[in-house]
């Protein structure tokens, strides 16, 4: 069974770079699911899709987020990462890695990690 977690800071300065990881157990991010995925939530709003990267190494941007995010995997440690450039307090959300087989929508996901963006 294929479980996620994601681990980073908790807490961003402004204007600094956020980094996640997700951790992949139970299963291969090169082979099960076509698709590992980053989400957030920012406080009452609804979940917003950042970007994946595809088992073979392909990556796919929000276009509203692209200039800023980059994902990218580590296949020897079966994890993949996130790095969100510039942040603003509007970036605090709770964040999720997922799992699916369609870049855009997922199957499984991780139990998320809220990260505030504060002086």
């Amino acid at each position: 069974q294929v479980q996620l977690q994601e681990s980073g800071p908790g807490l961003v300065k402004p204007s600094q770079t956020l980094s996640l990881t997700c951790t992949v157990s139970g299963g291969s991010i090169t082979t099960n699911y076509y698709y590992w995925i980053w989400v957030r939530q920012p406080p009452g709003k609804g979940l917003e899709w950042m970007g994946a990267i595809s088992n073979s190494g392909s990556t796919y941007y929000s276009p509203s987020l692209k200039s800023r995010t980059s994902i990218s995997r580590d296949a020897s440690k079966n994890q993949f990462t996130l790095q969100l450039s510039s942040v603003t307090p509007e970036d605090t959300a709770r964040y999720y890695c997922a799992a699916g087989s369609r870049a855009y929508n997922y199957d499984l996901r991780g139990q998320g990690i809220q990260v505030t963006v504060s002086s």
